[in-house]
């Protein structure tokens, strides 16, 4: 797998528009650019996400991600790349697509 460092600095968001950030994350001395790199691991959380069904709101409110194995590992949790697969989820735990992230470019490659 290879793609993309998701950082502090990358800008994530629900298909939908809402804003993905990690609500937990361990203390890790991994930076890039000074700011901390999140794992698979951490809580992701969703705020302002639009979503509607029928009119009623369903909005994301949580990423789950699934890193492939032999990763990169960040204190023994995968590292996460843009091209690691993952899904928001409604508070129901329905899924409701992947996020979108938008990193700078710094590449890691695993074989």
């Amino acid at each position: 797998m290879s793609g993309n460092v998701v950082n502090g600095g990358s800008t994530i968001s629900c298909p939908h528009g809402g804003r993905v950030v990690p609500a937990s994350a361990r203390s890790s001395g991994v930076r890039i650019d000074g700011l901390p790199v999140p794992t698979a691991t951490d809580v992701f959380t969703v705020s302002g996400c639009p979503h509607l069904i029928d009119g009623v709101p369903h909005p994301c409110v949580t990423v789950r991600w699934t890193p492939e194995r032999g990763g990169v590992l960040i204190d023994g949790a995968p590292a996460l790349l843009d091209s690691t697969s993952a899904l928001c989820f409604s508070a129901a735990l329905v899924p409701q697509g992947p996020p979108v992230v938008a990193t700078a470019a710094r590449g890691v490659a695993s074989r």
